[in-house]
């Protein structure tokens, strides 16, 4: 490591960082990252591009009242160039673009901010973002920084312990190459420059991961041995909570740090300002770490370099360098810590700990909001083995308490919004969740954990392989398997028998269209049977069924009889989280609670059907996490 002073070189259009380690070179006023220098390189983004398209803050934005998740795509480029601190130990260096009636850029004052520390391998970014009351409301669908890298040089990619490998080029997309599949996004290589990617499916989502496992990732240089990583030490900036899915690194070489978006989500989850409402948010910072080692035979032991970093970050958060006032350092945040329990007399005579639950501070809002909320920050944890929980260094501000918990379904709410006070250390003891629950369980289909993983995800049709996922936990990320479904099920669709049926081998994991002779496609319908001894007529019997993602589907249920002209139930057409078609196996959670006459019951055999009515696309369709079928209300707890 270096003893060096940290340096600012300041140029007619250019500032460079300096710490004897690496060197980062950015446009002014612009803030585009143009150039990284370290070991040896004298760049490490791509040089073939051009300056403005290597490393940069962008977002996507639109008009208020557009519909829809697209809009006009900004690489935001300063106009004012300002140096916040220069000293020995650290630098920090500032890029603003202030908006007026006269710019047609979005309605924010943005700030982006850049830090370099004496003896750090790598360097840190953030940015502040403010709405003024009185400026015009529009929509925000997407914000994020973007790295390029050197197709020369970083060609092996790195996202978990196992999700890593060698990467096709960015060449082996153009058309002369690859075959366009059913979106843009995905195309089969059919003459990659290396051929040993032939015949495989190359799609940027197949490397999406959850928010809470997004911690590092990155690409590594055989040679020299150098690896390139994005270090996300905290979620509270990121939008839709824990279990929200973003993109991470993927072919380019390109490696994102995401802030907000709606994959996997859909519009819920576009941020939408209103007139008259202002709004300010400081995204990151977030770490871009540098490491090297001297053996090409240990490149890979990069990785696990960037982990330990990681976990560096991890524990030193909320940094105590960033000078602006907005990120607050931790003597001015507070803490929270109680226990949380489950109350289910159908389970229990007791409360039940709530091993593992997710807890977390959101801004007030609905039980389970804070998986559709972008505009406030987020503090989440998970609870210990008997239901104890801690979150520490948070906002000040008002919010929510929120959790859910494995095992069980529905969401839980504290009763009172929580205060949170620079210095505070909040004990709220016991609180106790209650989820839904009417009568005893008859029947449950899956695992109430908000994922689909659970039930029968397919081999992939041999010629969309990923080679990454074959014999991988994620078998699920490999692409087209949603047209297995009709492979399995050619002419009569799945039926699911109660105390016959497994539901790892029996259920489907998604509940899609059929491809009809004509090209059309045409909804599907489910069954489950199960056998009823007695049946109460009096009293309502209750079916829970939880979602794990809806895309543009609508599911009816009917009892007993499937040609009924009005369903027992429908949820309407319902979400836009497109999770099939980008190879997640879970969205947004959706839970319904449908009460069944006894007088539709039979003594004997019952079937339920599950029809997922629209029909105009292959990815069309739904997932399900958890199906409960709950006998009429008893005296009795078990």
């Amino acid at each position: 490591m270096s003893s060096q002073a940290v340096k600012l070189h300041i140029q007619d259009h250019h500032v460079i960082l300096d710490n004897g380690i690496l060197q980062v070179t950015l446009s002014k006023p612009g803030g585009i990252i143009t150039g990284i220098q370290y070991n040896g390189i004298d760049n490490l983004l791509e040089i073939q591009n051009k300056e403005s398209d290597r490393g940069y803050w962008d977002l996507v934005w639109s008009e208020a009242g557009s519909v829809g998740t697209t809009g006009t795509f900004d690489v935001i480029k300063g106009t004012k160039f300002t140096v916040i601190v220069e000293s020995e130990e650290q630098v920090e260096i500032s890029f603003t673009r202030n908006w007026n009636h006269k710019n047609k850029h979005v309605p924010l004052n943005i700030d982006k901010r850049f830090i370099m520390l004496r003896n750090s391998s790598g360097f840190y970014s953030y940015a502040i973002y403010e709405h003024l009351k009185e400026w015009p409301p529009f929509n925000l669908p997407q914000t994020r920084i973007t790295f390029k890298l050197r197709k020369d040089k970083f060609q092996y990619m790195a996202i978990a312990d196992n999700r890593q490998r060698n990467m096709p080029l960015p060449d082996d997309r153009l058309p002369d190459r690859s075959e366009v599949l059913d979106f843009p996004e995905a195309v089969l290589l059919v003459n990659p420059i290396e051929p040993e990617f032939k015949g495989e499916v190359d799609d940027k989502y197949q490397y999406s991961s959850k928010n809470q496992n997004l911690q590092v990732h990155g690409w590594i240089c055989m040679d020299p041995p150098v690896g390139f990583w994005q270090i996300t030490p905290s979620n509270e900036f990121r939008s839709g909570g824990p279990l929200k899915q973003n993109l991470s690194s993927h072919v380019g070489p390109t490696c994102l740090a995401m802030f907000l978006s709606a994959h996997y989500s859909g519009e819920d989850l576009v941020l939408k300002l209103k007139p008259d409402e202002p709004w300010k948010k400081v995204f990151g910072p977030i770490f871009i770490y540098l490491n090297s080692t001297p053996e090409a035979i240990d490149s890979l032991s990069l990785w696990e370099d960037a982990k330990k970093q990681m976990v560096t970050e991890v524990q030193t958060w909320p940094y105590k360098f960033p000078a602006s006032t907005d990120f607050p350092p931790s003597h001015e945040r507070g803490n929270l810590s109680g226990r949380i329990q489950v109350q289910d007399r159908y389970l229990s005579d007791t409360y039940i700990l709530a091993k593992g639950a997710y807890v977390g501070l959101a801004p007030p809002g609905d039980p389970g909001s804070w998986q559709r909320d972008c505009k406030g920050y987020q503090f989440w944890t998970r609870a210990d083995e008997n239901g104890y929980y801690t979150i520490n260094d948070i906002r000040e501000g008002a919010y929510d308490l929120y959790a859910w918990v494995p095992g069980f379904i529905g969401d839980y709410r504290y009763d009172e919004t929580i205060n949170i006070t620079a210095g505070c250390n909040i004990d709220i003891g016991d609180t106790v969740y209650k989820p839904p629950r009417s009568g005893p369980t008859l029947w449950e289909i899956g695992i109430p954990d908000r994922s689909a993983a659970e039930f029968y995800v397919p081999d992939p049709n041999p010629k969309y392989l990923n080679k990454l996922y074959v014999n991988h936990p994620d078998r699920f990320r490999q692409y087209g398997l949603w047209e297995r479904y009709e492979d399995l099920y050619p002419e009569e669709d799945l039926v699911y028998t109660v105390g016959v049926s497994d539901y790892t081998k029996d259920w489907f994991f998604a509940h899609v269209t059929r491809k009809q002779v004509d090209g059309k496609y045409q909804g599907t319908t489910w069954k489950i049977k199960f056998q009823l001894d007695h049946v109460n007529q009096t009293k309502p019997y209750t079916l829970r069924i939880a979602l794990a993602t809806a895309n543009v589907a609508e599911l009816q249920i009917r009892v007993n009889d499937s040609k009924t002209d009005s369903p027992l139930f429908t949820t309407g057409v319902i979400g836009k989280d497109n999770t099939i078609a980008r190879h997640g196996i879970h969205g947004l959670y959706w839970l319904y609670s449908i009460d069944i006459p006894g007088t539709l019951l039979l003594e004997g055999v019952n079937t339920v059907f599950l029809t997922q009515a629209m029909s105009s696309s292959p990815v069309q369709g739904l997932m399900y996490d958890y199906i409960r079928l709950e006998g009429p209300s008893s005296s009795t707890s078990t």
